[in-house]
């Protein structure tokens, strides 16, 4: 019998989400033997622990007798177990200077460390993920902020619906005025930008017709790698290469910051590849945006002008373009930034509901069974020791 602990998230702001749902955990009861679920007590999940306890689900305050912790968010160090294996999105792989010190408590107490995010298929494809619900949210958060800024409509706040579908019905008669929205990505996040976009009726075009005129309709137009990218001597672009060489390529998206009035950023950044655009581009005349969903949210990253998160109750920030300084939004001389590292919280119980079903389908069952190659490929500290394939994380965990 393996027993797996669904934990109370402990990051400030608390994270709503959970790995898996009251009625998943009574599903995996009633189809395993092998298997316990337990869920820590907490007042701020999205599911509460009645709705857990009516599913048959014991709730505590004690998760020490678990094997297996699954949170959603990084744990504070001081409430990390030592010897448990926990499954969670770490945010370390890129060597976050934030997460240091709760990497190395890791090692020191001899945890082995599963992240989510290193999750993937054979071929190299996420398969868990809240990244369509960021890109539902931030889409609609960055459609709200432009509807503030022009005064030519107004969004409610996501958070106050208790589901996709009933924010769905919020779109219905909603007109938008002739606005140009640049989206960026092909991901997960890309197509839950795309998922409103069309529920708000704006009218996809391609990109080299977006350039060359203007619309009397709201229009978007996505751009994929090959759209943002090219190689610096062969002006191609290749998706492995790109992704192994970043450095020998070169930015398509300068055009764009003339041409539209909203940015949707839905890309995957590293500080090797180049930016969307720089802080001169910023301060030229013919710079058009005033609106940016960052919804990939990299500080300082492939949108120069992020300065750092918002929170979800207050999601938008301006910044000067002159100055660099941030400034309330909707001021003349500011763009405004949607920045928030948890979008999925407007709608945490659909965003759960999804990613625990993705869970139980690849995962669990590897879990239960003591590994597998996707397992072992996500496993980047194993007993307190950093995994072969992590090994380039030794200096941030403090080993010399």
């Amino acid at each position: 019998m393996i027993k797996i602990g669904l934990i109370r998230e402990g990051k400030i702001p608390p994270d709503n989400r959970v790995a898996l749902t009251p009625a998943q955990c009574k599903w995996i009861h009633m189809n395993s033997d092998s298997v316990r679920i337990i869920v820590e007590s907490c007042s701020h999940r999205c599911f509460s622990d009645k709705e857990y306890l009516m599913a048959g689900v014991e709730v505590k305050n004690d998760m020490r007798e678990c094997d297996v912790l699954l949170g959603i968010k990084e744990v504070p160090p001081d409430s990390l177990i030592p010897g448990k294996t926990y499954l969670l999105f770490s945010h370390t792989k890129k060597k976050q200077p934030y997460n240091q010190t709760m990497f190395r408590s890791i090692l020191e107490k001899k945890i082995t460390l599963i992240d989510y995010e290193c999750l993937t298929h054979e071929d190299g494809q996420r398969i868990l993920g809240f990244g369509f619900f960021a890109g539902v949210v931030g889409a609609h958060n960055g459609m709200m902020a432009y509807g503030n800024r022009t005064g030519r409509f107004h969004l409610a706040r996501v958070y106050v619906q208790r589901s996709l579908r009933e924010l769905m019905h919020t779109y219905f008669g909603l007109k938008l005025p002739p606005v140009k929205i640049v989206v960026t990505g092909s991901g997960r996040v890309a197509h839950g930008i795309l998922e409103v976009m069309n529920l708000m009726g704006v009218i996809e075009v391609e990109p080299d017709l977006y350039l060359k005129r203007e619309f009397t309709y709201p229009v978007f137009t996505q751009l994929k790698g090959a759209d943002l990218y090219r190689h610096r001597v062969s002006g191609k672009y290749d998706r492995e290469d790109f992704h192994e060489h970043p450095d020998r390529y070169e930015c398509l998206f300068y055009p764009y910051t003339r041409g539209s009035d909203v940015l949707m950023n839905g890309i995957y950044w590293e500080t090797t590849m180049p930016r969307l655009f720089e802080w001169e581009t910023l301060a030229e005349k013919e710079f058009r945006i005033r609106t940016i969903a960052d919804i990939t949210d990299d500080r300082n990253g492939s949108v120069p002008c992020n300065l750092g998160d918002h929170s979800m109750e207050d999601p938008v920030y301006g910044v000067n373009r002159f100055t660099r300084q941030k400034t309330a939004p909707y001021q003349q001389d500011s763009v405004d930034i949607m920045a928030v590292g948890n979008l999925p919280n407007e709608l945490p119980r659909d965003a759960s509901r999804y990613f625990g079903e993705q869970l139980i389908k690849y995962v669990l069952e590897d879990l239960v069974k003591g590994g597998s190659d996707t397992i072992r490929r996500a496993t980047i500290v194993k007993q307190g020791e950093i995994t072969p394939l992590y090994a380039y994380l030794r200096d941030y965990g403090g080993i010399k």
